[in-house]
């Protein structure tokens, strides 16, 4: 079949025990952009049990059309189910298009599908967009997220991409915006080799930087790991939260969950305080969506300060204990 047979913009509506994932919603401003370009519609695909409900919401955040297949094998993710329902969809609808969260479902998912519609995929992607000979790209880090890479898919159809949560800010909800439910009837069983014995909800311990307002982030150049405490403190005294770039966390003096970038979190905060980050794209990808960032690295060519705010050319051992006295003396 025709590549030129293909059209319209897929958003995959990830969901779990009813409750949309945030990505969904981000990812439906990007696709925003890409229909005002091709003047395709953009369908919302949902899957579960009982969750028609949550029309109102993609409908409200930019879905043309929400695509509901409802089913009792599609009630929780299970690979296999959920593999063969949007198989099935995409065959019949033929879809130009489709978008993932480049969630843990997400990157489950989508690699599942691009085997079964025989097509290519992008993982991770940071940008959506066409080139000026209006080819469909993706952006991507490369090589250790030391080059941004563009990939396209030619020919193969539909066009796939997981994209890393944060990227876009989803758009103000429409009130009372409606559109086109178009309910599906998919043929799946339940995996046999796959049952779902207990569900909790993950505990917040308040410790996650990935909705923190304000981040200190530490990095490559922290010449000693009792230097994170003065870091830590600045944190504290902003009500923020302490984290890293990769080299701290390789280190063993961060766990893990406290990493930023390509490999690690991706934040929004109000301001990040990156402290001897270099600023790899690596790195950036990360966090480059921040309302404000502030730098302070000794290299003055550092990438870093491409993307900051504000910056310093300085020591941190300098800087960083001269704020955290001048912060306290006007909590004072």
């Amino acid at each position: 079949m025709a590549k030129e047979d293909y059209r319209g913009i897929w958003v995959f509506a990830e969901q779990q025990n009813g409750k949309l994932n945030d990505t969904v919603l981000e990812i439906l401003a990007k696709a925003q952009e890409l229909k005002a370009h091709t003047g395709e519609d953009i369908s919302a695909v949902l899957l579960g049990k009982d969750v028609r409900p949550l029309a109102e919401t993609l409908f409200a955040y930019g879905a043309d059309k929400v695509i509901l297949a409802e089913h009792d094998a599609l009630a929780s993710y299970s690979a296999r189910p959920y593999e063969a329902a949007m198989t099935q969809l995409a065959e019949k609808h033929k879809p130009s298009i489709i978008l993932y969260g480049a969630t843990s479902l997400g990157r489950d998912l989508a690699p599942r599908l691009m085997v079964s519609l025989k097509t290519g995929l992008t993982a991770d992607a940071i940008d959506l967009g066409f080139d000026q000979d209006d080819v469909f790209y993706q952006t991507t880090p490369a090589y250790g997220g030391s080059i941004l890479a563009h990939i396209v898919i030619l020919e193969a159809r539909p066009q796939m991409a997981t994209v890393r949560p944060m990227m876009f800010e989803p758009i103000q909800p429409r009130a009372g915006a409606s559109g086109e439910i178009v309910a599906e009837t998919v043929s799946v069983e339940p995996d046999a080799d796959y049952e779902v014995l207990e569900t909790a909800p993950k505990q917040d311990t308040g410790d996650a930087i990935e909705g923190a307002q304000v981040i200190v982030a530490g990095g490559r150049g922290i010449k000693e790991e009792t230097d994170l405490e003065t870091l830590r403190e600045l944190a504290s005294l902003l009500d923020g939260k302490l984290a890293a770039s990769r080299p701290l966390v390789d280190n063993g003096w961060l766990n893990h969950d406290k990493q930023i970038g390509q490999s690690g979190a991706t934040v929004k905060p109000r301001y990040i305080f990156n402290i001897a980050i270099s600023g790899s794209v690596q790195y950036q990808v990360g966090m480059q969506n921040a309302d404000c960032i502030i730098s302070v690295n000794h290299t003055k060519g550092a990438p870093i300060f491409d993307i900051s705010h504000y910056g310093a050319v300085a020591d941190y051992r300098s800087v960083i204990p001269a704020l955290v006295e001048e912060i306290k003396r006007r909590k004072a």
